[in-house]
């Protein structure tokens, strides 16, 4: 896949925009994908000399924001917000955004402001696997011949989950790959068995975290143990990591990952199972061979903590070549979110499971004291916990009179074709919130007391789609 003709004549306009403002404002997401697209476009704007702000947000705060600066680039957001309604005259706007757009190619025509919204569904390219809100900017980066910006772009593909349909990136993800690669910033492995903490993790504690069919290794590291130890590729005094493995034991566990997950899936998902075990593993040459950031899964994984404890900016600093200060601080905040989950999940899914309540299309749980910044983490991670084959929502407050609502999934309902991302858009807006996202991961901001309206329109809404 090419960016097609319209697309790029886009980046060439957004260059042109650009270079004609002096006065600059970047608002980007607060998780990893929004993280990397703040990076790039500021490390971008460095390069070219031109001063800017930039500040990271939830979707929550960008409908009728006031804009108050020359040119306004809006990363990982703004397509699906109400971003111009306090637009003023002679006012620009640039959106770099993937997710479902509320305003058509057309809209720019007759405004008194400049506005381009860069989004690949206006091209009929799948903003869900095909390119994420990084990758975009840094298609914009490139236009400026900065191709060693292109390891980030990666970074955010990882962190935005955009592999997981096929265990390997796709569409215009592919050429942000290829120019890592060439660049020398990236290794690749073809079809890893797809398990959080390759060099960290001991194998019998990340397998266990396996988490999108409930098999009889999740949660129970007793069990991992001792599949191990019967395969013979790890030993009671002698634990390995998933990257110490031989190719020959990778197959063994691979064979016997296939066989569990045989057994609890109906017969339409098995030709499914390869993608939910194998995985391209993505390496950054670059970072020390000891380091977490060298392993792409775990360094998106650290921009995230960054964004859910409000610390996106020294996130950026590691991205933008800090390895002294701003890594500090990044372990010592990755250490306390770490913590944060721990306690959340056990406040959750401990005990008799009664805090996890199933209806006959769904199941949710009230995230009392969660903090709204984590909660879509915990909802994913509830799954090993729950019935797979229903999405489950988490609630959470957000202020007086506000709800957070994450959702998450198994991947093989989005095999099923079900976009939740749009059906939580449709069901937020019909009780006075606003709410989006990808197929398996998503999430709406509603008004308290619309709780129960909520829920009850969201199970029916699924009559018929969930099967199992």
């Amino acid at each position: 896949m090419q960016i097609p003709q319209l697309m790029h004549e886009q980046y060439l306009e957004a260059k042109d925009i650009i270079a004609d403002s002096v006065d600059i404002k970047i608002y980007s997401h607060i998780d990893c994908d929004g993280i990397c697209s703040g990076a790039i476009l500021s490390t971008t704007l460095d390069r070219q000399n031109k001063k800017h702000d930039i500040e990271f947000v939830n979707l929550d705060v960008l409908d009728n924001i006031e804009l108050d600066h020359e040119l306004t680039i809006f990363s990982d957001l703004g397509s699906g917000q109400n971003i111009t309604g306090k637009a003023k005259p002679g006012q620009k706007i640039i959106v770099l955004d993937h997710h479902p757009p509320l305003r058509d190619l057309d809209y720019k025509n007759d405004k008194d402001f400049t506005y381009l919204e860069i989004n690949p569904m206006h091209h009929g390219i799948d903003g869900s696997y095909y390119v994420c809100g990084g990758g975009l900017c840094y298609f914009l980066a490139k236009e400026y011949g900065y191709t060693d910006l292109s390891w980030i772009g990666v970074l955010s593909a990882i962190g935005d989950m955009q592999n997981t349909r096929t265990g390997h990136f796709e569409g215009l993800n592919e050429i942000i790959q290829q120019d890592a690669i060439d660049g020398g910033y990236l290794e690749l492995t073809k079809s890893d068995i797809n398990i959080y903490g390759r060099n960290t993790r001991p194998l019998f504690v990340a397998l266990s975290y396996f988490s999108d069919v409930r098999l009889p290794i999740t949660n129970n590291t007793t069990e991992t143990m001792a599949i191990l130890e019967e395969l013979g590729i790890d030993e009671k005094h002698n634990r390995k990591t998933l990257n110490q493995l031989t190719m020959e034991d990778k197959g063994k566990l691979y064979q016997r990952l296939v066989e569990m997950i045989s057994k609890v899936v109906p017969g339409r998902y098995v030709k499914y199972i390869p993608q939910l075990i194998l995985c391209d593993s993505y390496t950054f040459l670059k970072e020390d061979r000891n380091s977490f950031l060298r392993d792409a899964s775990e360094f998106s994984t650290a921009m995230n903590a960054c964004g859910r404890n409000h610390e996106e900016k020294i996130a950026m600093e590691v991205l933008k070549g800090d390895r002294i200060v701003a890594l500090d601080e990044l372990e010592s905040v990755s250490l306390d979110h770490r913590r944060n989950l721990a306690q959340s999940i056990a406040r959750v899914a401990e005990g008799d499971g009664t805090n996890i309540i199933e209806l006959e299309n769904l199941q949710y749980f009230d995230g009392d004291g969660i903090k709204p910044e984590i909660v879509g983490t915990i909802t994913g991670m509830i799954l090993g916990y729950c019935n797979w084959k229903k999405p489950i929502l988490g609630f959470t407050q957000t202020d007086s009179d506000g709800l957070k609502v994450s959702l998450r999934c198994s991947r093989l309902l989005s095999y099923d074709g079900i976009h939740f991302g749009n059906i939580i858009r449709k069901i937020a807006g019909e009780v006075g919130g606003s709410g989006g996202g990808h197929a398996m991961a998503c999430g709406a901001y509603i008004p308290i007391d619309k709780k129960s309206d909520f829920i009850e329109l969201f199970n029916r809404e699924l009559d018929g789609k969930i099967t199992n």
